[in-house]
């Protein structure tokens, strides 16, 4: 059940199994809190999603993949490059305000941001894996 409208930006929200959506106001990304919401979202299987909307405010100095399916991610606001490693070869996508892009299972991706802004992601997150830039 819905408490009315919120600020996607500061209380997130997982999609889990039977088109459940849950709320999370205290949500943190601190080791402890994640391995709790792993565990604690695990029947959500590789079908879990974390919606949330974030500040692209610098470069990323990281690479991610996400091993449990496909992540969407939408420009809101600001200006940036997405880059994507797929067979060995570097794609380079310009993001602006309304672009999207698909970030497929298990593809290391990265961000070089050009003008600080705002994405919505819609991210499987169990099993997020990172590597240095």
């Amino acid at each position: 059940m819905s408490e009315g409208s919120f600020d996607l930006s500061q209380v997130y929200v997982h999609f889990g199994l039977g088109g459940r959506a849950e709320m999370l106001p205290d949500f943190q990304w601190t080791a402890d809190y994640l391995r709790r919401y792993e565990e604690s979202h695990a029947p959500d299987g590789d079908d879990g999603r974390l919606a949330m909307i974030g500040p692209q405010n610098t470069t990323w100095d990281s690479w991610e993949r996400h091993p449990a399916g496909d992540e969407l991610v939408v420009v809101l606001s600001g200006r940036s490059e997405l880059i994507q490693e797929v067979d060995g070869e570097q794609r380079h996508l310009d993001m602006e305000p309304g672009r999207a892009v698909i970030n497929p299972r298990g593809v290391w991706h990265t961000v070089n941001v050009h003008e600080p802004g705002t994405a919505l992601f819609i991210t499987p997150g169990r099993g997020t894996q990172h590597r240095p830039r």
